[in-house]
C-alpha cells in the first residue's frame, strides 16, 4: 500500500516522525514487540523513501 505525505516543514518534519517512531518502537519492544516491529517498519520506509528525494541545490549550484 502506498500513501501520499504532505507536511508543511517537508523532509524536516518527516525525519522527524521517523525518529519519534523509533523511540516509541524501543518504549514497546517488551510489552508489545509486534507494534514495535511494525513501527520500525513505517520508519524504515519513511527513511528509504527521503533518501530518495533529489539532493536540494543550494543557491551556489542554481546559477
Amino acid at each position: 500500500m502506498a500513501a501520499v505525505l504532505r507536511l508543511p516543514g517537508g523532509a524536516g518534519e518527516a525525519s522527524e516522525i521517523v525518529e519519534a517512531l523509533l523511540v516509541a518502537a524501543g518504549a514497546r519492544d517488551t510489552s508489545a514487540p509486534k507494534l514495535a516491529a511494525r513501527w520500525r517498519q513505517i520508519a524504515d520506509d519513511i527513511g528509504d523513501a527521503l533518501d530518495q528525494l533529489p539532493v536540494p541545490k543550494t543557491p551556489q549550484e542554481q546559477n
